[in-house]
């Protein structure tokens, strides 16, 4: 295989593998074809390599893929019931048998056109920035790989430079960062609608269950084992990073298993100019903040807010609040992004600042609803009065029952390996460990059990605060659920019963490595995918704003600044003058005399080992340049156009002649002749000529001129 074909070959593998790992990144392609697909790109590099030899009949071609046209109707209407994942599978399926059994330029030509649907199905299936990474090393490939055809058909006519592969890589690279580049102004300049181009024919990647009308216990045990990111969140307030909860929706009614809400109607809350103002239930409480929200495509219809809202911006005509203080939308979003001015207080009744107020009563259906249990184990009640009987009041029952299961219970995010008839007797008094809506539920349920109406509300955590984005990372793994208690004077009031996962993970290499790669995908969601007209209208505007204010401002200011800093560097000068001067003294000298003083110890150097004998051709030439240097001492300057043979009878002074021509037969034999015996004596007459030189002249010194 020529030095070009292997090329070739390489990138066409790089250009299958790049499409490949494009539909990977996507997180929808399944286990069996990732691995599947895997293996038939690894043989066929060590193929490549020359370490595995390998080859397919192409009967046994043939048969796969009668086989595999059998299989497809079931992939599509049994296994994935999907045509996006079904084909994909089949993209991969003639990806693989194609390279395998590549033998001539048409099963080449129909690789490259797999490679490019490869591409294609990763572009429907993902908007995000590891697509664009695999984007550009598909481009790096396909730039090799057609350059590589051409010039594999040219090969025929002409023999190819052995340096012909570097070169060509190289001419790739280039060409594709020329391509990246301008490319570049239209596509960050340009209203971005790449989120609807990529996403309007792909199902919802994942479903957040719990943050509906229902959750069934176990649901957000499941959610904490994903890592997927749910919503990123930025505030504006006093602080960057904050400790909050993000409340979804609450639920009320509980059968046992799964708790889930009756009443469906909802209250319309219409928008004004983009803007939202939230009926307030709670008053004013310090601090206040602005923070925005990026919802990402999950499923559910609900919104998520940390404190108590007062407004929000967001590009929708309404929202919905619900019966249960949650808000949610009346269509599932393909992604949202929303503002909101919030008040964080929320005094608990262990807390400075708890002061009751008149707040309206609980209507009696809602008490019912907030009070109604299935048939419970008796010893839940027996553990309700038990573990409330020092309490005074409602409040105080609430706090000691939070404390219980705080600190007598562990916390554990594995499920339940089977299904057990009373899943909370069985977390109190057998298991006595479990996730976060067990706690939540047990706490509501002893709660109702002493007539203090509860709800178990599900949401996130606060998430990971990115340092070099500046937002919060909230992902499926922060799933959370905790209990709001109706307390008189008060209202709801939220309690978390469920105690610190002391499992979490510290901080490592990989955990710093995924801030960085969520900074770039935020950058890329906000400046590429999200950079629609309106971004561009404000980007512009705040441009102009920031030009008017500099040209108003820039001479008073620039007065100012000067003034200011002439007296700070006068003082400064006066403080440190003398020191700096001798620094910079030192400096300088150093600069200079460092120089002189190396090439004096690499000439000691060179001239022992000429000495020594030890010398090479090149250095014949350093040591005519000295004698060069001596007689322009004299005043004889050799020409350039003068051979050192004619230089020598153009030398008026016969001793100094007969030592040029004794140092040029030297010269000839160290340099020519390859003796290195005649370094010896060529230092020896080079020292003699010095001794010469030094003497006064004889004679009128001249410039030695040719005939």
């Amino acid at each position: 295989m020529t030095a070009v074909e292997r090329f070739f070959q390489v990138s066409l593998l790089g250009m299958l593998a790049s499409g490949y790992l494009a539909v990977v990144g996507s997180g929808y392609l399944d286990l069996p074809t990732t691995v599947l697909v895997a293996a038939g790109l690894i043989l066929r590099a060590l193929v490549l390599a020359g370490w595995v030899r390998f080859t397919i009949s192409d009967r046994a071609v043939t048969a796969a893929t009668i086989a595999y046209v059998a299989f497809y109707p079931i992939d599509y209407y049994w296994l994935t019931r999907e045509f996006i994942p079904s084909t994909v599978h089949l993209i991969f399926f003639l990806a693989i048998a194609k390279l395998l059994t590549m033998r001539t330029d048409r099963d080449a030509f129909y690789v490259k056109v797999i490679a490019f649907l490869e591409l294609l199905a990763a572009a429907i299936l993902s908007a995000g920035l590891n697509f664009f990474l695999f984007l550009t090393l598909f481009i790096v490939f396909s730039v090799a790989t057609f350059m590589a055809s051409e010039v594999r058909r040219a090969e025929r006519l002409r023999r190819v430079l052995p340096a012909f592969p570097r070169r060509l890589a190289a001419l790739a690279l280039f060409s594709t960062c020329g391509i990246l580049l301008l490319t570049a102004g239209l596509f960050f300049v340009l209203p971005r609608t790449a989120v609807a181009a990529f996403r309007h024919l792909v199902p919802e990647r994942y479903h957040l269950s719990g943050f509906s009308n229902e959750v069934v216990l176990g649901q957000i045990g499941e959610l904490k084992k994903q890592g997927a990111v749910v919503m990123h969140v930025k505030f504006s307030g006093p602080e960057r990073e904050y400790r909050v909860k993000w409340r979804g929706t609450a639920l009320t009614e509980f059968d046992g298993r799964r708790w889930f809400n009756t009443e469906r109607d909802a209250e319309r809350l219409l928008a004004s100019g983009g803007r939202i103002t939230f009926p307030e239930s709670n008053p004013r409480l310090l601090p206040y903040v602005f923070y925005e929200v990026q919802l990402k495509p999950i499923g559910p219809d609900a919104l998520f807010f940390a404190g108590q809202p007062e407004s929000m911006q967001i590009r929708l005509p309404m929202v919905l609040r619900t019966p249960v203080d949650g808000y949610r939308l009346p269509f599932h979003p393909d992604g949202l992004r929303y503002t909101v001015y919030a008040y964080l207080g929320d005094p608990r009744p262990d807390r400075p600042g708890y002061v009751e107020r008149a707040v309206p009563e609980l209507s009696p259906p809602q008490r019912a609803a907030a009070l109604r249990l299935p048939r419970v184990d008796n010893r839940l009640r027996t553990l309700a009065h038990t573990v409330t009987a020092p309490a005074l009041n409602d409040a105080q029952r609430a706090l000691l029952l939070e404390h219980h299961l705080r600190t007598r219970y562990g916390y554990t995010t594995d499920l339940l390996q089977s299904e057990v008839n009373d899943p909370l007797a069985h977390f109190l008094f057998d298991r006595r460990k479990g996730h976060c809506e067990y706690f939540a539920s047990a706490m509501a349920v002893l709660l109702r059990l002493e007539g203090i109406p509860s709800r178990v509300v599900t949401g996130f955590q606060s998430g990971v605060f990115n340092p070099i984005s500046g937002w919060h990372v909230i992902r499926a793994s922060d799933a959370h659920s905790w209990v709001e208690a109706w307390l008189p004077g008060r209202g709801w009031v939220t309690f978390d019963p469920t105690p610190p996962d002391n499992t979490s993970p510290g901080w490592d290499i990989a955990s710093r490595i995924m801030l960085y790669f969520d900074a770039a995908e935020t950058f890329w969601q906000d400046w590429v995918l999200n950079y629609n007209a309106d971004r561009q209208f404000n980007l512009a505007s705040s441009i102009e704003q920031s030009r008017r204010r500099l040209n108003g401002q820039w001479l008073d200011r620039l007065q100012t600044d000067a003034a200011a800093w002439s007296k700070a560097t006068v003082e400064w000068l006066r403080l440190h003058g003398p020191a700096l001067i001798a620094a910079l003294s030192a400096a300088v000298l150093t600069a200079f005399l460092l120089p002189w003083l190396y090439r004096r110890w690499q000439a000691r150097k060179r001239l022992g080992r000429l000495q020594r004998g030890h010398a090479h051709a090149s250095d014949a030439t350093l040591l005519y340049q000295r004698m060069l240097a001596l007689l322009r001492r004299r005043g004889l300057e050799k020409p350039a156009w003068i051979t050192p043979g004619e230089f020598v009878r153009h030398i008026p002074q016969q001793e100094t002649a007969l030592l040029v021509e004794q140092i040029t037969e030297s010269y000839n034999e160290l340099r020519f002749g390859g003796r290195r015996d005649a370094a010896p004596r060529l230092l020896s007459l080079l020292t003699r000529l010095e001794e010469a030189i030094s003497s006064p002249p004889a004679t009128e010194p001249r410039t030695a001129r040719s005939n």
